[in-house]
């Protein structure tokens, strides 16, 4: 019998109308174009405005686009994965609202929550149950409303997060294609550097923490920037090296779109073109979660069967990875 493997049949994506640029930006907070351009490589981030819609908005249009691309019945999804850091509600999980709106009736569903890495892995989550043969159809959603938690009068963040998601859909196959090989990890003394701190267990929230703006993210940008560029680099590294992939064989890169330094020093790092290195953090900035469905959605179209992709992420906890798939279609309009 083939073994079988977890591939990617199907991409959806969403991102809200309202576009911040960076000129709007320069009236908000001490700032200005090309100050943002040259540090991050951002232009303009997107951001949900409708009142009282939350993640799981988010996380339902990308699943829907998906649906109605694919022609699939919901009905047969029998799994829903939404990575996201900012959840509706600490109770109940997005992801189990998210699949009663999309008519996911037959599915369980949960989130998970790894930062900047939850969609990497969730990946890893999504073709386990797959390889493991009980489950046939996984959607998997990267969705963060990372307006909810930034603070508009702080420019070492809010010139940074955007608002989006994006979704794919795991399923078996028995070709040489799919999830191959993925190297995770993670280290818990990196918090400190990265966090959104209030409203956990923890650290309840009090009026006395709103009033001092304790409940937004928070981050030391020269650690971070530090870790993420030696942790990204050294696992995409670390997988080419076990898989036998070299600068010729690898057709893409998909990196977490953090900061447009550390996209170039991660393909530098394992001397890949830069045709070959996907991109899009200059219209949406960091956002989150739903930075690498959204490269494959923007990209898709480019994407042949058979081709080598090498995802990376790195984020708060800290946590981070690489993952090698094999994509397995063509696209068609």
């Amino acid at each position: 019998m083939s073994k079988i493997s977890a591939a990617i049949t199907a991409v959806g994506a969403y991102v809200p109308e309202f576009v911040l640029t960076n000129q709007i930006l320069e009236t908000m907070v001490d700032t200005n174009d090309e100050w943002i351009t040259t540090r991050t490589g951002i232009k303009e981030r997107r951001i949900l405005k409708k009142e009282g819609a939350g993640t799981s908005y988010l996380a339902i249009k990308a699943a829907q686009n998906l649906i109605d691309k694919k022609g699939l019945d919901p009905k047969d999804i029998e799994l829903v994965i939404v990575a996201t850091a900012t959840p509706d509600m600490k109770a109940a999980s997005t992801a189990s609202y998210t699949a009663s709106e999309i008519g996911a009736i037959n599915a369980f569903a949960f989130d998970m929550d790894a930062a900047c890495s939850s969609f990497l892995y969730g990946m890893s989550v999504a073709a386990s149950y797959i390889e493991s043969g009980r489950y046939k159809n996984i959607l998997l959603i990267g969705a963060d409303k990372m307006s909810s938690i930034v603070n508009y009068k702080d420019r070492a963040t809010c010139i940074i997060f955007g608002d989006g998601a994006g979704a794919v859909l795991f399923e078996p196959t028995t070709e040489n294609l799919g999830l191959k090989d993925e190297y995770l990890r993670s280290d818990g003394t990196g918090r400190d550097f990265l966090q959104a701190t209030y409203g956990g267990s923890s650290n309840a929230l009090t009026p006395e923490v709103l009033e001092k703006g304790g409940h937004y993210a928070f981050q030391e940008g020269r650690t971070v920037f530090k870790n993420a560029v030696f942790n990204m680099a050294d696992a995409a590294v670390k997988i080419l090296e076990r898989n036998n992939l070299d600068k010729d064989s690898v057709d893409w890169l998909a990196a977490h779109q953090a900061n447009k330094r550390i996209i170039d020093a991660t393909a530098q790092r394992i001397d890949l073109a830069d045709e070959k290195v996907m991109i899009n953090i200059h219209k949406y900035g960091n956002t989150t979660s739903a930075t690498l469905p959204l490269l494959i959605a923007d990209y898709e179209s480019q994407l042949k069967k058979g081709d080598n992709i090498i995802f990376a992420a790195f984020g708060g906890g800290f946590n981070w990875g690489a993952i090698y798939l094999k994509w397995a279609y063509n696209y068609k309009n």
